[in-house]
C-alpha cells in the first residue's frame, strides 16, 4: 500500500495549445506535454498524468501536492472567445 506524502509535488498548466506537467518526486524531475483540448481542457490534464506517473513508477495516491495553472480565461479574453460579459 502506497501513502500520500508532501515531497511528491505534481504541476500542471493548461495552455493555448499545451498543456504542460511536471511531476517532482523527491528531486527527480518527470514532465510531458499534451495537445489542450478546448472542449474538455481537464483531459489533457489527465492523460498528461497518466504519463508522468507510469514514468515515475507511482502510483497517483502517492502525490501529496498538486499545483494547477492556466492561460485559457486570459488567452479567450485577449482573443475575444467566450461568452459576453461585463464588469459592472
Amino acid at each position: 500500500m502506497t501513502s500520500r506524502t508532501d515531497d511528491i509535488r505534481l504541476g500542471a498548466d493548461i495552455g493555448g495549445t499545451f498543456t504542460d506537467i511536471a511531476l517532482d518526486v523527491r528531486g527527480t524531475m518527470f514532465s510531458t506535454k499534451v495537445l489542450t483540448n478546448y472542449s474538455a481542457p481537464e483531459q489533457a490534464i489527465l492523460d498528461g498524468i497518466a504519463i508522468v506517473i507510469r514514468d515515475a513508477g507511482i502510483s497517483p495516491s502517492e502525490i501529496g501536492i498538486i499545483i494547477h495553472g492556466t492561460t485559457l480565461a486570459t488567452n479567450a479574453l485577449i482573443e475575444r472567445r467566450g461568452a459576453k460579459t461585463a464588469l459592472v
